[in-house]
């Protein structure tokens, strides 16, 4: 045993004891101890350090302290390193630690059993920093000593102090190139305790691995990926990889086949539609790039088919050494990759796409694609002009007279145990419960091209034949628009029979027709039908007919079948000679290899018009903006108008109400002085003078009277009901002009959205109002000869004194005669006024806001209407804003699924040949 692991040990005892095993150590030693004191000079500081490890091992810790303290020679670091030790046992922490920290030594063994003990007296009292610290300074400068590292990891991994554990296990891999050191970092990975450390830090890692075990390498890899992968980092985790992949010398024939399958999921979660291309392009040419390098046997293909994909869209991202290795690898790869089913996922998330962003459930385009994956089936597009006899041969065939006529939409007949008609728009699918509906359906002309209809009933030649016919609205007209819309859903067919009319048979417009059908769809097989047969007089004319037909139809299309048809033929024979030529023109060679070209297209051509709705909805908002303006003039105007009529007219009534008010008021002014000074003949020489005035006032208050109700009041009673006549034709004129204005906004809105409907309510509360004032008056009694005037007191005054003499009577009488004729009865008038118009009062002061409230509807309807339409620029214009802000909202998925698409069409040409590929 070497020295040192004898003071590791506290066992440099046994140097002294080896021939006296049989004696107890601390007899040996004291006896050696005195054998060495008699020397001249005594060397005493080895065996007291000796007897100190003893004591030390007999948990005599004083004793062993107390030899320790007195060792001056080269074993004095030990010895301290020993007392510390000692204090420890004895729970002596801190003087133990004080010990500890003052020993200074070159050994590094005991710099690491000194360190390894201060570790554990820290962890001890609680200083988890101290020992920390402690343990990882001991690993920089004695790396090596014995379980120093596994003593720290199993610390750092019980104090889930992860920094430290990752970093111990990182230098370590580095330092060693130990697989244990890796296989412990791929732990902590899969475990998710690395997320927080940035992806370079693991590179020197990876690249030491690639060099050492590259399947240990492909792991780890694969665990930093999935750690990675919803974490924020993720972006720069891949950009670290992606470089640090393009400089390790990879080979292919290593079958890289876990990284091969990160690379792919990585790539399609990528391009999926949720991040923005601006953002991926600085990822995704350097991961395709790496992915074709290390691609398995299984993606080779694919890798292949994205690099080039990609390629094409962002021209000159990929460096064009990787792009002509693609184009090679892809020319000489067969798949056996099932390319429908991953199409129908790409078509699957560009329609959830769309529903998400408000573009519409789609049901239409989702139809058809289900049509395109029924394999079962067989679809024939059957076409032609109209007039040719379709829709009778259909009926044949179908054994029922579903066709009256040409369809204006596009109907696809299929067998099924039980009858059921369905519509299907882009918006919604509606079931028809009754034949009505189906032919409703077809007599429709207006979005009848938006529409189809599947008419799924029992019906035995379709289940044979196992056949779909996909009838269409006749090709009429020579405008190719017109032709276009009606055979925008070719794709969906197999082959087409185009329906001839044998009395005219392939005319020009025929011709021109089947020209864009072979524009459209090159590869749909298209074969002809001779209709109306019977109409022919004569066997050799009709052979005859059909042989040229047929000829002049194989000039165009020399593998083009020809079939002659009568509804007035045999039924049975005929259907059978049917069956056959059906059999004939059934197109199911590669149907799969078909179908998918076909599936293609309705993808490409769904992103097409995905990108039109974009186009569309903005035009649409601009167009909103503008007719929005537009509208907010004039319903700004119309709401001025309508308050310049509500004043003219407020202005009008009540200055008409005022001049009928004036006129009873002057009849007033002039009837009543004269009535009052008729009363004059009431007064009689004999009359009783002292009474007298009494009894005129209460006369004349009686006549006032008799001639406000029974005058007057009649007269402003018919004057009213005049006015209100004249009011309502004020206010059916107003009408009238509210509903020519609402009419011109109505036809600009395109709808009965504005009615602007006057309260004529008002002038039934007016009638009423009138009536009840005017339908009786009682005056309250007026002090006309009884005021306080001068004459007056003078006249009662005498009547009263001189009254009673006969000779003063003539003289009052005279008086007061001339008195009452002459008086002046304007206050009396006043009076009378005030108090025959007082009910009126409240009247005319409402009038004003009658007026409003007559008009009040039609200006609520006109003030929301600028509101909406206020509100409808602002909305517009904040979403054309947003839309022009960030356009790459809209445009990148779309761009993403075209990018996807493209590699799917690229995986169609794979294994066929360079030549194929130019």
């Amino acid at each position: 045993m070497t020295l040192e692991k004898q003071l590791k040990q506290k066992t440099y005892y046994k140097m002294y004891i080896n021939e006296h095993e049989n004696m107890h150590p601390i007899r040996v030693l004291g006896e050696v101890f005195q054998e060495e004191a008699k020397q001249d000079v005594p060397d005493l500081s080895s065996i007291r350090f000796a007897q100190g490890e003893v004591y030390f091992h007999h948990k005599d810790y004083e004793t062993a302290i107390f030899k320790w303290e007195n060792i001056v020679d080269e074993l004095e670091p030990w010895a301290k390193k020993n007392t510390a030790d000692a204090y420890y046992e004895l729970g002596m922490l801190s003087t133990a630690e004080d010990i500890y920290t003052a020993i200074k030594t070159d050994n590094s063994t005991l710099n690491a059993e000194v360190a390894l003990q201060l570790f554990s007296l820290y962890i001890e009292r609680g200083k988890v920093d101290a020992a920390v610290s402690t343990i990882k300074k001991t690993i920089v400068t004695n790396p090596d000593y014995p379980n120093v590292t596994e003593i720290a990891r199993t610390f750092f991994e019980e104090q889930q102090d992860w920094d430290n554990a990752i970093e111990l296990a990182v230098t370590e891999a580095k330092r060693t190139d130990s697989m244990e050191w890796f296989e412990i970092l791929n732990t902590y990975i899969k475990s998710g305790v690395t997320k927080s450390h940035a992806p370079s830090y693991f590179s020197q890692a990876l690249i030491l691995l690639f060099s050492l075990d590259k399947h240990k390498f492909e792991q780890l890899v694969s665990s930093l990926w999935d750690s990675y992968k919803t974490e924020e980092s993720y972006f720069a985790w891949l950009s670290e990889i992606n470089h640090l992949l393009l400089n390790l010398d990879i080979n292919q024939d290593e079958n890289w086949t876990e990284l091969s399958r990160l690379h792919k999921e990585t790539y399609f979660g990528l391009i999926e539609g949720k991040y923005f291309i601006k953002v991926l392009q600085d990822f995704i040419p350097d991961l395709l790039t790496n992915w074709l390098r290390l691609a398995d046997q299984a993606n080779v293909v694919l890798s292949s088919a994205a690099v080039l994909s990609w390629n094409e869209l962002f021209p000159a991202s990929i460096s064009l050494s990787i792009v002509n290795d693609a184009e090679k690898l892809i020319s000489m790869t067969e798949t056996d990759m099932n390319e429908l089913d991953e199409c129908l996922s790409l078509f699957d998330s560009i329609m959830n796409w769309a529903q998400a962003h408000d573009m519409g459930k789609n049901y239409r385009i989702k139809w058809l694609v289900d049509q395109l994956v029924d394999f079962d089936t067989q679809h024939i597009f059957i076409t032609g002009l109209n007039g040719t006899g379709k829709s009778t041969f259909l009926n044949t065939i179908l054994g029922e007279d579903l066709q009256d006529g040409p369809t204006s939409s596009m109907v696809m007949f299929t067998h099924a145990e039980d009858c059921e008609v369905t519509e299907i728009t882009d918006r919604e699918i509606i079931r028809l419960p009754d034949f009505s509906d189906f032919q409703e359906r077809m007599d429709r002309r207006r979005n009848a091209l938006e529409s189809m209809i599947e008419f799924k009933l029992p019906n035995v030649f379709l289940q044979e034949n196992r056949v779909a016919f996909i009838d269409n609205p006749g090709l009429k007209g020579a405008q190719q628009y017109d032709r276009y819309e009606v055979l925008k859903t070719l794709h969906v067919a197999d082959s087409v029979l185009f329906v001839l009319d044998a009395n005219t048979p392939f005319t020009e417009k025929e011709q021109a027709a089947l020209s864009q059908i072979q524009e459209l769809a090159p590869d749909i097989p298209v074969h002809f039908l001779l209709s109306k047969m019977d109409t022919i007089v004569g066997e050799q004319e009709a052979l005859r007919i059909f042989d040229e037909t047929r000829s002049l139809i194989h000039s165009y299309l020399p593998d083009a079948r020809v079939f002659a048809f009568s509804s007035q033929y045999d039924n049975g024979q005929q259907l059978k000679e049917l069956t056959s030529f059906i059999h004939s023109i059934k197109n199911t060679r590669n149907i799969e290899d078909k179908r998918l070209a076909k599936l293609l297209f309705f993808i490409r051509t769904t992103i097409a018009s995905l990108l039109q709705k974009r186009i569309d909805v903005e035009n649409q908002l601009i167009e909103s903006v503008r007719w929005n303006e537009e509208m907010l003039m004039k319903l700004n105007g119309a709401v001025n108008q309508l308050k310049d009529t509500e004043v003219q007219k407020t202005n009008t009534i009540t200055k008409s109400y005022g001049a009928i008010k004036e006129t009873i008021k002057e009849d007033i002014s002039e009837s009543i002085p004269k009535m009052l000074k008729e009363c004059s003949s009431l007064i009689k020489e004999d009359s009783n003078f002292s009474k007298i005035h009494l009894e005129l006032n209460d006369e004349m208050n009686r006549r006032i009277q008799d001639y406000l109700e029974q005058t007057v009041m009649p007269k402003f009673y018919r004057s009213l009901q005049d006015w209100i006549e004249y009011c309502k034709g004020e206010f059916q004129q107003s009408q009238e002009f509210l509903n020519e204005m609402g009419e011109g906004f109505n036809q600009m809105y395109g709808e009965e959205r504005i009615k602007l409907e006057c309260d004529f309510k008002v002038l039934d509360d007016w009638r009423r109002d009138t009536d009840r004032m005017t339908s009786r008056f009682q005056l309250e009694n007026v002090n006309i000869l009884l005021r306080r005037t001068p004459s007056q007191f003078l006249l009662k005054s005498a009547g009263k004194l001189f009254g009673a003499l006969s000779q003063n009577k003539a003289l009052l009488f005279n008086k007061y005669k001339a008195f009452v004729e002459n008086e002046d009865y304007s206050e009396a008038i006043s009076t009378v006024c005030k108090q025959f118009f007082q009910p009126f009062e409240l009247f005319e002061k409402s009038l004003e806001r009658d007026i409003t409230l007559f008009f009040k509807s039609p200006l609520t309807t006109l003030t929301g209407s600028v509101e909406e339409a206020r509100s409808g620029i602002q909305t517009n214009q904040e979403m054309l804003k947003k839309m022009n802000t960030n356009p790459e909202i809209f445009r990148d998925p779309l761009t993403l699924f075209e990018v996807r698409l493209r590699q799917f069409e690229w995986m169609t040409v794979a294994g066929k040949g360079m030549q194929t590929i130019y």
